[in-house]
C-alpha cells in the first residue's frame, strides 16, 4: 500500500478562452490546421517553449499531472471536446525557466507547473487532487540485473517530444510494444499505467536515457480460419451416383 494522489479534473468550459496565460510569457492557441491524429506533435524546446500541433487537451493534461491518457479511476470523466478537438499551440517560456543546473525530475517539473497555468488560464481547467492510500504497482530491477541499452541521445537538451525520434515519448504500435528512442524510468511507469487497474510507481533508481524495443504484449495475431470444406473423391463422387441410381430404380 502506498500513498498516492488522485487527480479529479474539472473543465468547466467548452473552448479556450481569451485570458492571457501566466505561465508563459506569451501563448498563442488557435483551432489545429490540420485534424489528422498523425500530425500531432508536442515539443518542449531546451529554454521552456512549447510548440505544439494538432494536439488534444487531454495529452497535454496528461504530460503536466502526469495521468493516463485513457480512461482511468484516476481521472474524473472529461468532455468529448478534450479528446476530439485538437490545437495548435505556441508558448514563449518567460526567461530562464530552465537553467542547465537543474536536475532532470526539476526541469519537468517547471514545465509541468507551466502547461497547468496554460490549462487553467486558456481551459478553465480547475483541478482538485486527493490522497489516498491504495494499492500500487513497483517498477524495480529484476534480480539479474538492469539489461536496458544506453540511448545514444544525450541527457543535455533531451526534452518531452512526441515525434518518433524524441525523448520521453513512446511510439505507438500493434499489441502495445515498447519503442522509444530515448527514455527513462519514469516515463515507462507513466506510459504503462494506462492499461494497469493501479498506478505505476518508479523504484528503480536507473538513469536514463534508454532505448527500448520489445514485441506487443497484447497479443495481435488473428485466429486460424475455419476448415474448408473437404471436397470428395471422384470414387465417391461414382459410388453416390452408383448409389442414387440405384435408389431410384
Amino acid at each position: 500500500m502506498s500513498v498516492f494522489c488522485q487527480a479529479i479534473v474539472y473543465l468547466l468550459v467548452a473552448s479556450p478562452s481569451v485570458a492571457q496565460s501566466q505561465a508563459f510569457a506569451t501563448i498563442t492557441i488557435k483551432p489545429a490546421h490540420s485534424a489528422d491524429p498523425r500530425n500531432a506533435r508536442v515539443q518542449v524546446l531546451p529554454n521552456g517553449d512549447l510548440i505544439a500541433s494538432a494536439v488534444p487537451v487531454i495529452t497535454l493534461l496528461s504530460y503536466a499531472y502526469d495521468v493516463p491518457v485513457n480512461p482511468s479511476p484516476r481521472l474524473s470523466p472529461l468532455p468529448d471536446w478534450t479528446v476530439s478537438e485538437r490545437y495548435d499551440i505556441e508558448g514563449k517560456a518567460p526567461a530562464n525557466p530552465i537553467t542547465p543546473s537543474l536536475q532532470d525530475s526539476e526541469a519537468r517539473s517547471r514545465i509541468q507547473q507551466m502547461i497547468r497555468g496554460l490549462l487553467a488560464d486558456r481551459f478553465r481547467l480547475v483541478m482538485r487532487v486527493e490522497n489516498k492510500t491504495m494499492s500500487v504497482y513497483a517498477l524495480t530491477v529484476a534480480s539479474g540485473g538492469s539489461k536496458l541499452q544506453k540511448s545514444a541521445i544525450t541527457k543535455k537538451g533531451c526534452t518531452f517530444d512526441t515525434d518518433p525520434e524524441g525523448c520521453h515519448n513512446f511510439v505507438a504500435g500493434l499489441g502495445h510494444p515498447l519503442n522509444a528512442k530515448a527514455i527513462d524510468m519514469d516515463d515507462l511507469a507513466h506510459y504503462i499505467g494506462n492499461w494497469t487497474d493501479f498506478p505505476v510507481v518508479n523504484r528503480t533508481a536507473l538513469s536514463g536515457p534508454f532505448t527500448v524495443n520489445t514485441e506487443g504484449w497484447a497479443p495481435m495475431r488473428l485466429p486460424p480460419p475455419p476448415p474448408r470444406p473437404r471436397t470428395p473423391s471422384p470414387a465417391s463422387r461414382q459410388s453416390s451416383r452408383s448409389w442414387a441410381n440405384s435408389v431410384s430404380n
